[in-house]
This record gives structure tokens, C-alpha cells and sequence, in this order.
């Protein structure tokens, strides 16, 4: 399946493939997650009790029937919050524990029920008697838009250079609409959080999240204490996808509120469909364009504006539209640019953080325009993206006006372009097409250039905390969170690198807020590059202590002074790792430190739409081919060719999962998976019964996935590597590209086929059926 050959070392050093830390515990079924936790005597379960209205006056709520149900101790409400009823992430207020006397989306929490057993909780919920004053209710972006356009967040604009003038003199103008839809995360392991009761005003919360800290806050907000009452413990997740990023924040303040109010420990897991209902999703845009360009499919002028399905409060919104909006110029220069988000509210669940972070939707729309020059041009859409493709001196400034630094796209493309056979097999596609009428196939390569860094400087930093054990084993624990990426294994390795131990040495331990406080979410692509950077940060100072005492111990000079893997030489006498942690402590030389990083260079100015939001950027590309059956809509992919830059890995064979991980959840979201809400507002994909993540047969017949070995981050990254995580992800276009080209082909290529996203076998039908209807006129 690779083209590049994985070896498993013993040592697991640094730019080794080093095996995942929980691989074989999650085989043997021997990793714990938070529902695995021995639950102690008198453990109380909550359930939460949902609104069956998407937007509605509550006009009465009878709970008498629930609280004298079965196995009930309790019941909570708006009126049992001590602190303030509100989770909204970026602290708007719009977003509350328990709706008091509006519900503004079908499914969000009115109460919930604290019983003896989560089965008992659960059948109670469904007894209250809820009255409602049903009011008008928007779901979508056109629902939005014509009822006015209220906005959850301020919205953003990037402009540089004369839009106006540049569409002006543009020779050919290209002019369309695109609809991108969400996506469900699909963790495998539902929201959960099981809240311990402490002394006095403590708490400690096991959580699955990807923000611990957030948590902390959120929960002390709640119960109106101090954060410091506020103990987050996360060892591991299954799965997150940015859904634990702020969605865990309902789940672990109501645990805490009913542990708090009970004084017994209490766990709350929702079922799946409940978790499809309350939880958000990846906002699903509505992008508009006009797009300038010559004879050669040259860009001259872009003016867009994303729209997005926000949800009923602003959640993330804000920063994910921008996101966007950062990520409309993917790997192409604009001489002229103004774009636009608008955050949109709906009567819908607050949509919220996803593999990309808007980022994905800004490269798909850009992608649709680059394809519909093409085709207004009879151009191969390669021949069109390498005209507009970044430059190396010059035509080298983003929409945001950061200069592009590290461009590499153009070699990546070439080596994919020739590694593909990608000229040879799309005249093989061509000559397949004439001479086939039922079958017909497609193929494309398209390029990634994605900015890494929170956009939000502050959350630019991370902390982490290392002890050296007088054994020589070593502790490590950081701010970062481990959902099955790999993050825990590259960090220990980079701590085991720098003691010049095997990483067997180094023992990872669980995220806590008590050991290394005011983390930032695992997110954004950056957990590693942060917390990696934090935990050198803590070892180089234990380290320096070490090298001082062994130079006074065996009396030589700090120059002669070094280490090995395995230990340490003072001049001519070698001292093993162990014996040296021991003479350490026995001579009252400190082994552990608290380590910290922050970003360098990075800064960005909102109101302006100016900036360096980004440290570097990362770069990819994907070559894919289909074939549709015209009759059905059907299709398969024949074959995909991914290639990543992840700098100099710190793991390969880890990197490159993530790569094919990202590729084919980026597959499933741009082809089938589809949300969809009823006219009342109640969304209907809420189970896997109807909705439909990528199966083992939605994966390349022939898929080969390899790193550029050869590049290397030119800034200090940490090992000078490259984020992984979110970029793999948006190289899923080259599917929907050549999905475009199979049912163009029905049209001879002439008419763009403009599908909207995901390209479910519908809309591939409808689109064949669309264009032979235009073709036969």
C-alpha cells in the first residue's frame, strides 16, 4: 500500500518508526478509557432531557413524573446552577447548560436526571411533560440569509490590492456558487465525563477531551469556584476530531453540578443518537465567487463571500469562518483579493471545531473556481493550477499579506505528477470515456498549502513537566491530549532523544490540569510542534544540571562533557544513564523542571486582516481516479497518490497513518456523508443506520500514500518536522475532481458540472442526467 518501506526499531530514537504507545493495549482491549474506570460504591449516572423543538417558547415543564421514576435521586435545572448557567467558549453568553424559557434547537438540554443507573436515568428522561410556544425557525444558509442574516460573530474580511479594477480588466470572469456540507466527528467513543466529588468546593473530572483547560474553566464557571478547585484528568481518547475540543463542556459541568449537588460521584455518557443531536458539527458553507482571469487561466481578481451554517450560538464559528477565509488562496497566488465570512445563526446545534478548522472549506471553494476555469477554457485543471501556483521570489503574498516563505509546491506536484503517471493514465481516461457509454471515469491531482499555527496567538503556547527518577526512568507529562494521533509516542520520543535513552524509559502519563496548568486545546495541527517543543524545553534543563554536576563529580572540564545514547562522558570515563540519576540525587542536584514554549514570529491584527498567523506551512498533493456507473450514479475509486510534507518526521510510520487516515475521512465528508434536517427542524442523520462514514470498500482499490523524505521545515520545529494531523485531510479534493471529470465526460468536457458537496451517488446521477439534458439542447 506504502511506497515507503517502515522498519520498527528497539530504541524507538527520534525520526524513528516507533510503534503507537497504546497499539497493543487497544488490540488486547487493554486501554482504559474513561467508561473502563472502576466506578466507586454509590457512583450516581446522569441523563440529559432534550428539546423536541427547534425553536420554541417553554410554556410549562412538568417534572413529577421523572423525579418519581425508578431508581431517581435527582433532578437538575437552570435554577440549581450556583455560577453562571452559560458554556459558551468564547464566553458570548449565548450558550446555555439548561434552557430556561427558550429552546433555540431541536435536541438542546432542558434538564437532566441523576438516578442509580444510567438505564434508570435514561427511561426517566422521556417521562417530563414539556409545553411549548412553537416561533419561526431558520436551519440553513438560505433560510438564514432571507430572514435577515443574523450573524453569531463578527465577521471577517481579507482584502489586498483593487478588487474592482482587477475583475474590471479581467478578460474572462468566472461566476458560481458552491455548497460544501458539514460532517459529523464520529468518535468512536461518545462524549463522556464521570465527576468525582473532593473536599470542600474540589472536583475531579475524567474526561474525553481535547481541551482539559477549557474544562477547568467551564466547570468552575458553573459552580462558581476557583479553577484551582478544578482537577482535569484525560489519559487517552477514542477519537476526537475537534469534537471534544469545546463540546465536552455540557457533559463534564453537569456531572460536576450533580457530583457537586449529591456529593457522589457521577458519570454521564449519552447514547449515540443523543450525542449526534446535542453535539455540533463541521460547519457546512455556502460560498458565492466572482473570479477574474486571462487566456492562460491566470487569476487576476477573486471576490467571495462564505457563508456558514453557525448554529444557534457562536461556539467557534468566529474563528473557523476565518479560517477559511485564510485558506481561500490554497497554493495559488491572487494579485487581487476580497473575501468575506458570514457566520450565520440557525436554529440549529452550534456548530463547532473539525479536522481543519474551516480551513478545508476555504481550499474546496478555491478549488471549484480553479476547475470551472478550466473547463470554461478546455484546459487540463492541472495546467490552470501550476499558472496560478505561489511563486518562489515573487507572487508570494497571501490574502492576509504574509509572505510565503517556504514555498515547495511546485516540486511536490512535479514528483507526484511524474511518480503518478498522471499524464499517461489521464490520456488513458480520455481514450476510456470515448470509446464506453455506461462507465466513465475521472482522474485529478490537486495541491495543499495549509498554514500552521493557532490564528489566536495566545493559544500559541504549551507547558510541560519531566522528573528524572533516581532509577533513571523517567515521567513525562504535557499539555497536550492523546485521541489516537500519535502525539503521546512523538513527545516521549523527543524526550528519550534528548537523555539519549529508548523511549521504553520514558513513561507516559495522563493530561492534568494539576501538573501542567493553562494548556491550550490539542488542535490546529500544533500539539506536537507545541508540547514537543515544551518537554525539550524541561529535559535541556534537567539535562544542564546533570551535565554540571558530572563535570564536578569527575572533575573535568564543561567542554568535556557530552552525551551519548545510554548515558554520559566525562572525558574519558563513561557513566550510564541510571547511575548518573542516582549520583544526581544523591548529591542533591534537582531532576525535574517545568518546561514552556511559545510560537515565535508569529502575530495577527483582526481589525486590519493583517498579519503572520502563520509559523510555516505545510504542503501535499493527491492524484485520484473513479469510475461512475452513468445509469446508477455509482462509483468507486480506482486509485489514489498521496503525497505529504511532514518535514523531517519524528515518526514515519505514525505520519503516515495520519496521512491515510486524513485523506480517507476527507473522502468520506466530500462524498457520503450527508446531514440533513427535516422541515421542522429535527436533524434525521443522527445514527450510523443513516448516515454513512467511509467503509473498507469506500478506500482506494490502489492506494499509495509517502512522505517528502527529502524536505526539511527550515524553521526550528521541533526536530525540524511539520504538522500532520489536519492537511492530509483537504488532499480528499482530488476525488471530487475527478468524480466532476466522469460526469463531464457525458457533455464532452464542455459544460462544468458544479457539484455540490458531498458527491453522493444522487448528486452524481443528477448531475449526468443534467448534463445530457443540456448537451441533447
Amino acid at each position: 500500500m506504502n511506497k515507503m518501506e517502515v522498519k520498527v526499531p528497539a530504541t524507538g530514537r527520534l525520526h524513528e518508526s516507533t510503534p503507537h504507545d497504546s497499539a497493543a493495549k487497544q488490540v488486547a482491549g487493554r486501554a482504559e478509557y474513561v467508561d473502563d474506570i472502576t466506578e466507586p460504591e454509590g457512583t450516581l449516572h446522569a441523563y440529559l432531557g432534550l428539546s423536541t423543538k427547534a425553536h420554541a417558547e417553554i410554556a410549562s415543564l412538568d417534572l413529577d413524573a421523572v423525579r418519581a421514576a425508578p431508581g431517581v435521586v435527582g433532578v437538575l435545572t437552570a435554577g440549581d446552577v450556583p455560577g453562571e448557567n452559560d458554556i459558551s467558549s468564547v464566553h458570548k453568553h449565548d450558550e446555555p447548560v439548561f434552557a430556561e424559557t427558550l429552546v433555540k434547537y431541536w435536541g438542546q438540554p432542558i434538564f437532566c436526571v441523576v438516578a442509580e443507573t444510567r438505564d434508570a436515568a435514561r427511561r426517566a428522561a422521556k417521562l417530563a411533560r414539556i409545553e411549548y410556544r412553537d416561533l419561526p425557525h431558520v436551519t440553513d444558509v438560505a433560510a438564514s440569509r432571507k430572514d435577515g442574516g443574523k450573524l453569531v460573530t463578527e465577521p471577517l474580511k481579507l482584502e489586498r490590492g483593487d478588487v474592482e479594477a482587477g475583475l474590471a480588466r479581467s478578460k474572462h470572469r468566472a461566476k458560481g456558487t458552491v455548497t460544501i456540507g458539514g460532517q459529523e466527528h464520529f468518535y468512536l467513543e461518545s462524549q463522556i465525563a464521570f465527576a468525582i466529588p473532593g473536599e470542600d468546593d474540589e472536583i475531579f473530572l475524567h474526561m474525553s477531551t481535547q481541551h482539559p483547560t477549557e474544562i477547568q474553566v467551564m466547570v468552575a464557571q458553573v459552580l462558581g469556584v476557583p479553577h484551582a478547585a478544578i482537577t482535569v484528568n484525560m489519559r487517552r481518547m477514542g477519537g476526537g476530531f475537534g469534537g471534544k475540543e469545546t463540546q465536552g463542556n455540557l457533559f463534564a459541568v453537569v456531572a460536576a453540578l450533580a457530583a457537586t449537588k449529591f456529593r457522589r460521584p457521577v458519570k454521564i455518557r449519552p447514547d449515540r443518537d443523543d450525542d449526534f443531536q446535542i453535539t455540533g458539527k463541521r460547519h457546512d458553507f455556502v460560498v458565492s465567487y466572482d473570479v477574474g482571469y486571462d487566456d492562460d487561466g491566470k487569476i487576476e481578481a477573486v471576490a467571495a463571500t462564505f457563508a456558514a451554517r453557525a448554529g444557534f450560538s457562536a461556539d467557534l464559528s468566529g474563528p473557523v469562518t476565518d479560517r477559511a477565509l485564510f485558506h481561500c488562496d490554497n497554493a495559488y497566488y491572487y494579485p487581487h483579493v476580497r473575501v468575506n465570512s458570514l457566520p450565520l445563526f440557525t436554529n440549529t446545534v452550534s456548530n463547532t471545531a473539525f479536522r481543519g478548522f474551516g480551513g478545508p472549506q476555504g481550499i474546496m471553494a478555491c478549488e471549484r473556481w480553479i476547475e470551472q476555469i478550466a473547463y470554461a477554457l478546455g484546459k487540463d485543471p492541472l495546467e490552470v493550477r501550476k499558472a496560478n501556483f505561489y511563486g518562489t521570489d515573487d507572487r508570494n503574498v497571501t490574502p492576509y499579506h504574509q509572505t510565503v516563505e517556504d514555498n515547495i509546491i511546485h516540486r511536490v506536484v512535479e514528483e507526484l505528477e511524474r511518480s503518478s503517471d498522471y499524464q499517461k493514465r489521464r490520456a488513458a481516461v480520455l481514450e476510456f470515456n470515448r470509446t464506453h457509454a455506461v462507465l466513465k471515469k475521472g482522474i485529478a491531482l490537486s495541491p495543499v498549502k495549509f498554514g500552521i499555527s493557532f490564528t489566536a496567538t495566545w493559544h500559541n503556547q504549551a507547558g510541560a513537566l519531566v522528573h528524572v527518577y533516581r532509577d533513571g526512568s523517567i515521567h513525562l507529562s504535557h499539555g497536550g491530549t492523546e485521541m489516537g494521533q500519535g502525539l503521546h509516542i512523538k513527545v516521549a520520543q523527543v524526550v528519550a532523544e534528548a537523555f539519549g535513552v529508548p523511549v521504553a524509559s520514558v513513561k507516559i502519563n495522563a493530561t492534568n490540569t494539576g501538573k501542567v496548568p493553562n494548556t491550550s486545546a490539542t488542535a490546529a495541527s500544533s500539539g506536537t510542534d507545541l508540547n514537543g517543543m515544551a518537554a525539550l524545553d524541561a529535559a535541556n534543563q534537567i539535562k544542564a544540571r546533570m551535565e554540571a554536576h558530572t563535570a564536578s563529580i569527575y572533575e573535568v572540564a564543561p567542554s568535556d562533557v557530552h552525551w551519548e545514547f545510554g548515558g554520559i562522558r566525562a572525558g574519558q570515563q563513561f557513566v550510564p544513564f541510571m547511575q548518573l540519576a542516582e549520583s544526581c540525587w544523591m548529591n542533591r542536584v534537582q531532576l525535574s523542571a517545568a518546561g514552556f514554549y511559545a510560537t515565535p514570529k508569529i502575530h495577527w491584527n483582526r481589525a486590519s486582516g493583517t498579519g503572520r498567523p502563520f509559523y510555516y506551512y505545510a504542503y501535499g498533493a493527491s492524484c485520484s481516479e473513479v469510475t461512475i456507473d452513468t445509469l446508477t450514479g455509482e462509483y468507486q475509486i480506482d486509485r489514489a497518490d498521496v503525497v505529504e510534507d511532514v518535514g523531517r518526521s519524528l515518526n514515519p510510520a505514525i505520519d503516515i497513518g495520519q496521512v491515510e487516515g486524513g485523506f480517507i475521512q476527507g473522502v468520506g465528508w466530500l462524498t457520503t456523508e450527508e446531514l440533513w434536517w427535516d422541515g421542522k427542524g429535527q436533524l434525521r442523520t443522527h445514527a450510523p443506520s443513516t448516515y454513512k462514514i467511509p467503509l473498507a470498500s469506500d478506500v482506494p482499490r490502489e492506494f499509495n500514500v509517502w512522505l517528502a523524505d527529502w524536505s526539511v521545515n527550515k524553521e526550528p520545529a521541533i526536530g525540524r518536522s511539520k504538522a500532520v494531523g489536519e492537511p492530509p485531510l483537504c488532499l480528499a479534493y482530488s476525488v471530487v475532481e475527478a468524480l466532476s471529470m466522469a460526469v463531464a465526460s457525458v457533455a464532452d468536457y464542455k459544460v462544468h458540472p458544479n457539484l455540490d458537496m458531498p458527491v453522493t451517488p444522487e448528486r452524481v446521477l443528477l448531475g449526468v442526467e443534467r448534463l445530457k439534458r443540456e448537451k441533447a439542447a
